[in-house]
């Protein structure tokens, strides 16, 4: 009979809405002084559980109500869910970087979690010295560390940049070496977050094959999110899926994923009313924020090939901003992000007051499929004060049609070949 590793027991989660909070503060935060938040985290559970009572306070959001599952020795699960369905939030409570509202969660084991980008390294310290001070704050001895550096190091590709403060590390390097660290600290649980998206795709496979390595040569467990349903389905043999902070299903992945990617034909609408629930973070600052979405030139829905998409956007401004911009990211049915784009910026108007804004996307040339938008009022540059107002998750869904040319009769596209066609090239034979 497996070992039973995860069990959570009627698990709610409750936040305030509109009221400021004060920052949980995490032992890297205390020790760094220059970290944002935890993001590997290991600890010492011999089945301990713990238990909050509802506080009461008005404005509530249920980020999660009421979930109960049990997750064995060895098990790959997946955990999917629109934004905003409580899948970071739950991260979270298993990572214990929060605490439940309501609820017991009882882990069998040490955690190691990689829940953010770039956060729990000190800016100033060197790649090493953060190696060894992460390492230090999650118990591990200097001998311990010191005979897993040179694995750590040659994983993530950092070996160059190994002295060097990380302050002067990309993203990706930052995800690497944090994913390093996590993935060889040997915890019984390893939880990762949706931050491989920034690695490139090389790493990101690698990253999936030492998650699957460490599950099945290692019999440990592994807890993945992603929008990527073909991650999912590559690493996963279990999977949850959250909807609204409820626990909708969970089971064989491929059943999992076919009841969610299901549900998301409930979206295919071209026009939108944006809906408080839907928020991707209903905690943002919305001092610009969505009212309607519409996708203008779609009939049923239906695109043709090759032509442009025309997008409308109602957006009040609650609170006075310099500019503002729209961030629009494309994905296909499956998760799989196609392509993002950035309007320019955009001089907001006075608070109180409505606008409507027209874009044109030109011909992106996709494939035949379903797509659809998450979308985004935002400001400034990342890694340089950006900040989302508002955030939109899959919304304008939408089905691009064959091509109409005699070239493609008896072609269907398949799902292997892309999201793009490329332009025909030019054909010469050579004499």
């Amino acid at each position: 009979m497996p070992n039973l590793m995860i069990q959570v027991e009627n698990l709610s989660k409750k936040y305030t809405i509109g009221h400021q909070r004060e920052p949980y503060q995490t032992i890297v935060d205390s020790v760094s002084r220059g970290g944002k938040k935890l993001l590997t985290s290991w600890h010492r559970l011999n089945r301990q559980s713990y238990q909050a009572l509802p506080s009461g306070l008005p404005e509530e959001f249920w980020a999660l109500k009421n979930i109960s599952f049990q997750i064995n020795q060895g098990d790959k699960v997946g955990i999917v869910g629109r934004n905003g369905a409580g899948k970071s939030t739950l991260l979270k409570l298993l990572s214990r970087i929060t605490e439940p509202t309501a609820g017991t969660i009882k882990i069998a084991g040490k955690v190691a979690s990689l829940l953010e980008v770039g956060t729990g390294f000190h800016q100033e310290l060197t790649g090493r010295e953060n190696i060894f001070l992460n390492a230090a704050i999650l118990g591990m001895s200097k001998a311990e560390i010191t005979r897993k550096l040179d694995e750590i190091v040659e994983f993530a590709e950092v070996e160059r940049f190994l002295d060097t403060p990380v302050k002067r590390y990309s993203s990706g390097m930052y995800v690497r070496l944090a994913f390093a660290v996590a993935a060889h600290l040997e915890p019984e649980v390893l939880i990762v977050d949706e931050v491989l998206a920034v690695g490139d795709l090389p790493f990101q496979q690698k990253c999936i094959k030492k998650m699957q390595d460490v599950a099945t040569r290692e019999g440990r467990t592994v807890l993945f999110v992603s929008h990527n349903m073909q991650a999912i389905e590559q690493l996963t043999d279990k999977a949850i899926y959250l909807k609204k902070g409820e626990l909708i299903a969970f089971g064989p992945t491929d059943k999992v994923a076919d009841q969610y990617l299901g549900g998301l034909e409930d979206n295919a609408s071209s026009i939108y009313q944006v809906e408080f629930d839907r928020r991707a973070n209903p905690d943002l600052c919305r001092r610009v924020e969505f009212l309607e979405l519409e996708l203008q030139n779609s009939q049923d829905n239906l695109v043709p090939a090759d032509t442009s998409l025309r997008l409308k956007f109602n957006v009040r401004v609650n609170e006075a901003v310099g500019h503002f911009r729209f961030t629009l990211v494309l994905f296909r049915m499956n998760g799989t992000s196609v392509g993002t784009c950035f309007t320019p910026e955009i001089t907001a108007i006075q608070p109180g007051e409505v606008a409507t804004y027209h874009l044109t996307l030109p011909s992106l040339r996709l494939a035949p499929g379903t797509y659809y938008f998450t979308v985004a009022i935002s400001q400034g540059n990342y890694g340089d004060s950006y900040q989302d107002f508002d955030l939109i998750d899959h919304v304008l869904q939408f089905e691009v049609l064959p091509p109409e040319n005699v070239d493609w009769i008896g072609i269907n596209w398949l799902h292997g070949w892309g999201s793009v066609r490329l332009q025909e090239p030019m054909i010469n034979r050579v004499q």
